[in-house]
């Protein structure tokens, strides 16, 4: 029985393309970055990997909103891209305040970052076939003292995009980063999870409830 939720990052990308996926292959990583997601040997490498900032051999240099690809030619996308935005004094500072801002990048401001979701999103419905499959992950977040329930934004846009939101999966964490600030100013619970969100293209108008 595949569950909706999972410690392992590895198992639900498998489970993902067990269920939606009938070659069970990844086209394409448009945020390849290193290939995380690939170094358990179960998930194969995606046939085409691009990054704005290639790292690994066989990337090559392309902006997720503007890819090389022909229309309607893929059935498979996988896309894990950045989740925080900040102007703040932890994008220069040294300390280990800096260091989620460090190991993940940021955008200027949400409004720059949604609207880069919404841009991309656009540009997996034209290169994916009919029906094809866009795994998105994502995460929400508190930012600035406001609740951002990220994976919300995302369900709402890529249903006025044209996509189905077939499945969802939440990746459970033991341990999060945190830097000293955010625990001596706790507001709100610390998010221990993010989401796997599926969506399949479809061009036909879908009403929700």
């Amino acid at each position: 029985m595949i569950k909706s939720i999972s410690y392992n990052q590895t198992e639900i990308i498998h489970n993902i393309l067990r269920l939606h996926v009938p070659t069970q292959i990844i086209d394409c990583d448009p945020t390849y970055s290193k290939g995380n997601f690939y170094k358990d040997l179960d998930i194969k490498q995606p046939r085409l990997k691009f990054d704005i900032n290639p790292q690994a051999e066989g990337v090559v240099y392309a902006d997720c909103r503007n890819l090389p690809i022909k229309s309607n030619s893929l059935n498979c996308i996988i896309f894990d891209p950045p989740f925080l935005a900040t102007t703040g004094k932890s994008l220069v500072s040294n300390d280990e305040n800096n260091i989620i801002n460090k190991r993940f990048g940021v955008y200027p401001s949400e409004k720059e970052l949604h609207k880069f979701y919404i841009d991309s999103m656009k540009e997996f419905h034209r290169i994916l076939s009919p029906d094809g499959i866009l795994i998105f992950k994502c995460q929400d977040k508190i930012s600035g003292s406001k609740q951002y329930m990220t994976h919300v934004f995302i369900m709402n846009e890529a249903v006025k995009i044209g996509f189905y939101p077939k499945d969802l999966f939440i990746l459970l964490a033991k341990n999060r980063l945190s830097a000293k600030w955010q625990i001596e100013n706790q507001k709100n619970a610390r998010k221990y999870h993010c989401y796997f969100w599926v969506f399949q293209k479809n061009n036909k108008k879908i009403d929700y409830i």
